[in-house]
């Protein structure tokens, strides 16, 4: 399910954080579903535990995950995680829109741009 790509530049713990981010947000890994221990996520993909152990932090600090002491990890509420994941997309739209002014691109183009994004993507 996971497959970390050893030609990829980015650490290994950010391609484990990206690839369970995935999962949680197109439903595979269910509200309140246990995700596997550290342990056994680091046997399965031949990694360091630490490793797990950190992408696990990672994704609880951006509320993707929440920990229950003595249990394990356990996937959050979607509306915990998309919240978050919506401020830091809405921050991104500002950064390319304020990029975009000074670029002289007009707000009508950025809309037309939008547009032509939603319509591709089905809305």
């Amino acid at each position: 399910m996971i497959h970390i790509d050893y030609q990829d530049k980015r650490p290994i713990y950010e391609q484990v954080v990206e690839k369970i981010q995935n999962l949680i947000v197109k439903g595979v890994f269910a509200e309140d579903m246990k995700l596997p221990s550290v342990r056994n996520l680091a046997v399965e993909l031949s990694i360091n535990p630490n490793t797990i152990q950190r992408a696990y932090g990672e994704l609880e600090s951006n509320g993707f995950i929440y920990t229950v002491k003595g249990r394990g990890n356990f996937v959050s509420a979607r509306d915990k995680y998309m919240d978050n994941e919506k401020k830091i997309a809405m921050g991104h739209v500002e950064k390319a829109a304020k990029q975009a002014k000074q670029l002289g691109i007009s707000k009508t183009e950025l809309e037309t741009l939008i547009d032509m994004t939603y319509e591709e993507e089905g809305e």
